[in-house]
């Protein structure tokens, strides 16, 4: 897998995030992300110490963004594999074990479809 498709990164970060890292990385040098796909935190990019968290033999690099790598589970891979991840800061707290949390702004995942453009909202079908 490479972490590009057709010369556009799978991920890449808002200045905003990549401000937001380089903050993070005053109190913990050396981080990663994981697209979380977990109940308890939705579809949040986690951010979490490096050493503190084991890479899985399921997970996948996606890219890095400001040097820093972001992680994939190889089950929600399949299903964005056409997707682009753009890692964003929004204001609200944290994943709970993320080190965003208790910053009063957390990171966010926006999307594009590769050669879709922009995703969008899925109309609602009314059923009569």
């Amino acid at each position: 897998m490479t972490d590009t498709i057709d010369g556009e990164p799978r991920v890449l970060a808002t200045d905003a995030a990549l401000a937001f890292i380089k903050e993070i990385q005053q109190d913990h040098p050396d981080v990663l992300f994981h697209q979380s796909g977990g109940c308890c935190d939705g579809s949040s990019p986690m951010c979490y110490p490096a050493d503190d968290y084991i890479v899985g033999d399921n997970d996948i690099k996606l890219g890095e963004i400001g040097g820093v790598p972001v992680y994939i589970s190889a089950s929600q891979f399949a299903v964005w594999k056409h997707t682009q991840l753009i890692i964003d800061v929004v204001p609200g707290r944290g994943g709970m074990f993320s080190l965003d949390n208790g910053r009063e702004r957390r990171f966010l995942t926006r999307s594009r479809l590769f050669a879709g453009g922009e995703a969008c909202a899925i109309p609602v079908v009314k059923h009569v």
